[in-house]
């Protein structure tokens, strides 16, 4: 697959061969789970199991199920390891691409349009590491730590670099 980035992850599915659907329980091995934690910024993916279904309905394909994994983030405020618990269902609705009969290009903002299927068949393991990536905080933080700006620096006087080499006067005696 030239063109395409290396996926952490992967377990591909070709639809005509599962007309009917099919339930993966997916569990990368340390190698894996080595390359989805550099890939997701984690610390360490200690474990990682997706249990997935994918099944055929009237408008495409769901596919569901659930992701676990013991992972460690690491705390944006104090960069101490912040162990993570991810335990999260999910539902996904998958529709063939269909190509378009005229040129024009249609973007909607609509959230709940169903993720398109290319070249008949679906990445379960491209899915289950997307699933555990949106469980994960962007922004992981410990418990009490917080932010404490730092004060602001006096504005410096572009004369105050003069004075410093100016020799101070001696004091007047009187």
């Amino acid at each position: 697959m030239s063109g395409l980035p290396d996926l952490p992850f992967s377990d591909p599915v070709r639809l005509n061969q599962i007309p009917g659907g099919v339930t993966r329980t997916l569990e990368p091995d340390a190698a894996a789970r080595k390359r989805i934690a550099r890939a997701l910024d984690l610390a360490a993916l200690d474990t990682f199991v997706a249990e997935m279904t994918l099944k055929p309905v009237a408008e495409g394909w769901h596919l569901s199920g659930r992701v676990r994994a013991s992972a460690v983030q690491t705390c944006g405020l104090t960069l101490e390891p912040l162990p993570v618990e991810v335990d999260s269902p999910f539902s996904i609705r998958l529709s063939e691409a269909v190509e378009p009969e005229t040129d024009e290009i249609v973007i909607t903002v609509e959230d709940d349009s169903p993720d398109l299927i290319e070249d008949g068949r679906i990445d379960l393991g491209q899915y289950a590491v997307e699933q555990l990536a949106l469980c994960l905080d962007p922004f992981p933080r410990k418990p009490g730590a917080e932010f404490v700006q730092p004060e602001e620096p006096a504005e410096v006087s572009p004369f105050a670099v003069l004075k410093a080499l100016h020799p101070k006067a001696p004091p007047e005696q009187g």
